[in-house]
């Protein structure tokens, strides 16, 4: 029997209804699966995110990202907002 999983707080956010599910819980794997790396080992975590998105055809448009992130931001605590903006400075810089 499957175990019923709550949704993040984040994911029920009425901003995000036009956006995919799956793209939706590839973020929330991404979030729970980097929470505990250290700023050294985020930016291999997020060279293999990308692989690992481009290889599930999995893309974001600029409008879809940045209604995530508002939502994100939304339900984060302090600590997770400075990973997130860890997570953004890197991303940015490997452009």
């Amino acid at each position: 029997m499957a175990e019923y999983v709550e949704k993040p707080r984040w994911m029920t956010e009425p901003s995000l209804q036009d956006i995919p599910q799956e793209k939706l819980d590839f973020l929330q794997k991404m979030v729970f699966e980097s929470r505990e790396l250290s700023q050294k080992e985020l930016l291999p975590f997020l060279m293999a995110l990308a692989q690992r998105s481009r290889s599930s055809n999995i893309t974001f448009s600029t409008e879809e990202m940045n209604t995530i992130i508002e939502a994100i931001r939304k339900y984060s605590t302090p600590e997770e907002l400075l990973k997130m903006n860890q997570i953004m400075r890197l991303m940015q810089r490997g452009r």
